[in-house]
Parts: structure tokens; C-alpha cells; sequence
């Protein structure tokens, strides 16, 4: 199969367009014809390295993907050849105490499909059954893979962990990457006002296209915590989606008594200060989460093949040109999500 992999970390450089040896599905797992792939920026951050990372080389970077069911493992009846199926990254082992309890996102021996192990970034991919979404005859495998892992994630961090609900007000630190798209989306379904911080008036223009009902250019606000803090009426907003990092204390100045600050990652940086007082005194919650359970997995699923949910795709680039859509993403060049043709 062709696939783009890399033999040592670096730059977009060591990405190579290459032939690699077509995985067998094992027990139990599905091979997947890939017709699509989505890039996150976590492609990036393995594909550079970092202290403690270790990996069988050559790696294969992708989380996203969707396609065509090639071949069976042993055991596997759920799925016919020629299904057209949807990726699930969150990998649990399916045996320890937190998998049987229906919480795999948390397993012991958890992985993220192209950070740990090889990915999406190429024709195949094998994995277990219980990973695959079965998607309608129609649907595109681009839409599908666009949504899969950040419309779970922001799912899981909005709804199920953050309890959001109708009429709050949610504000989203950042415009244009991929769960803050999907945030965006998922607030409005469930009722919410949405206020959005962006970098500049091109990509604020587009998320008032998605919903949002008041936009702050940060690039004219020196403070837009204070901005915001004004733009709700001095009363401070119930929800922040943070997945930037260093922005905490403007964030967290945003909020009202009781307030949540939600985070699924730290772009901006992984250290950084907060000042105490403002958590302990207004009564403030800061919630992590990492992808979600199953059944979320297949919740916001059902939404995005419905229509309820409508992925946003900036551009699609061939696979043999994954160095330059990873580029276009690391340097924020795109409002939404960046796919991959594998043809």
C-alpha cells in the first residue's frame, strides 16, 4: 500500500510518499480501505517529537479516517465487505476496568490511533471492529472524517463533562481549529449563546456563518477578557472552551461565580501560571477530558450523518502532499478541518 511515513522526527521534510506492507486484520479486527483522512495538530507534535516519546519506526501519523470494509478478521460478523465505515482513534484495550465499565477513553493501556501506534495517513488500516461507525450509503467519507475525533471530544467535553445547558452562554478562545468548530456547533444544538474570540475578522466572519451570536477580534482587543466580560452584560459567561493553554487567566477572568473552564488541549503551550484566588473564590471548575467513551463516540455520530452536526472542511489535499496540508494547519492557516484524498 502507499503511505506517508517517517523514519526519524522532524520537520515536514521527513515525511516520506512511500509503499508499506498492507496490515492483516487480526481476530476480531476490521481492514479498512481508507478513502479519506483528517489532520489534527497532534500529527504534528509526533511527527517533531518530544522527550519520552517512543514509537516503531517507520510511523505512519492520523487519527481520522474513513472508508470501505476490505477484509474480515476471525470472529468479525457486525460488518459486510463493502461497508462504508467511519474511524474511532480513541483505542481501548477492551479488557481492563475501565473499558468493561464503558469507559475506554480512560483505559489502562489506552492509544490514540497515529500518536502510539500507526495511522490513517495511508490506503489501510486495520483495526477492531468496535472502532468502526457504520456510515449511510451516501455520506462522505470527508465529512466523516473531518468529524470523528473532534466532534467526540468536544462532545464529551461540552455535554458530558461540562453539563451544558440551554440558555447558558459559552465562550470559544480560538475560531478556526477543528473542536472549536465542532464547540461552536454543539453549543448552539443544545440551546447555548455562543460568544467567539478570534484571531481576525476573516475566521469571525465564518463563525457567525456556523452560529455564533457575538464575535471580539483579539488582534483589536488588547484585553478581550474584559471585552467579553462587557460583551455579556458585566455578568460573566457560564462555559469557556479553552484548548489553548496560556490563555487560562483570561479565561478564567471571563467567567461567572460557579463557571467551568473546559479543555481538551494546550496548543499555546503545556506550562503556564494561573493565580489560585480566582478558582477558590468564584467557586470556578477547570475540566479536562480526552476523547470520549463509545458511546458518545456514536451519539455525535448520529447527529453528523443526520445533518444536525455539519463538519467544516477549510481544504483537501492529495495524500503524497501531507507535508503541505500539515504545514497549512500548524501555522493556522485554516478555519476548520484539513482532509487528505486517498485514492
Amino acid at each position: 500500500m502507499k503511505a506517508v511515513l517517517f523514519y526519524q522526527h522532524g520537520g515536514p521534510e521527513v515525511l516520506q510518499y512511500a509503499d508499506f506492507p498492507t496490515p492483516e486484520p487480526k481476530a476480531g479486527e476490521v481492514l479498512v480501505r481508507l478513502r479519506a483522512a483528517a489532520l489534527n495538530r497532534m500529527d504534528v507534535m509526533v511527527r517533531n517529537g518530544w522527550p519520552g516519546l517512543k514509537l516503531e519506526m517507520p510511523h505512519i501519523n492520523g487519527a481520522d479516517g474513513a472508508g470501505e470494509v476490505a477484509a474480515l478478521g476471525e470472529g468479525v460478523t457486525e460488518f459486510q465487505i463493502g461497508d462504508r465505515v467511519v474511524i474511532n482513534a480513541n483505542l481501548g484495550c477492551g479488557r481492563c476496568d475501565f473499558c468493561l465499565a464503558g469507559e475506554d477513553h480512560r483505559c489502562r493501556n489506552w492509544h490514540l490511533l497515529g500518536e502510539t501506534v500507526r495511522g490513517t495517513y495511508a490506503e489501510y488500516v486495520a483495526l477492531p471492529a468496535r472502532q468502526l461507525y457504520r456510515l449511510p450509503p451516501d455520506f462522505d467519507f470527508h465529512q466523516a472524517a473531518a468529524a470523528a475525533l473532534v466532534y467526540q471530544t468536544a462532545w464529551h467535553s461540552l455535554i458530558t463533562r461540562g453539563g451544558l445547558r440551554a440558555g447558558e452562554t459559552v465562550l470559544i478562545v480560538g475560531a478556526g481549529g477543528g473542536v472549536n468548530t465542532a464547540s461552536l456547533q454543539i453549543a448552539k444544538l443544545a440551546g447555548a449563546r455562543v460568544i467567539v474570540v478570534g484571531s481576525n475578522a476573516r475566521k469571525l466572519e465564518k463563525a457567525a456563518a456556523l452560529g455564533a451570536d457575538i464575535l471580539i477580534d483579539r488582534s483589536k482587543e488588547e484585553d478581550w477578557s474584559k471585552a467579553v466580560f462587557l460583551a455579556s452584560g458585566k455578568r460573566g459567561v457560564d462555559v469557556v472552551v479553552d484548548n489553548v493553554g496560556t490563555t487560562f487567566m483570561q479565561s478564567l477572568r471571563t467567567l461567572r461565580k460557579g463557571g467551568r473552564l473546559l479543555t481538551v488541549g494546550n496548543s499555546g503551550g503545556p506550562r503556564f501560571e494561573i493565580d489560585n484566588r480566582y478558582i477558590f473564590a468564584r467557586h470556578l471548575s477547570i475540566i479536562g477530558s480526552t476523547m470520549s467513551p463509545i458511546r458518545d463516540f456514536v451519539e455525535v455520530m448520529n447527529l453528523v450523518v443526520s445533518g444536525k452536526l455539519q463538519p467544516v472542511i477549510d481544504s483537501t489535499f492529495p495524500l503524497r502532499e501531507a507535508a503541505k496540508a500539515q504545514e497549512r494547519l500548524w501555522n493556522g492557516e485554516n478555519f476548520g478541518k484539513i482532509t487528505l484524498e486517498i485514492g
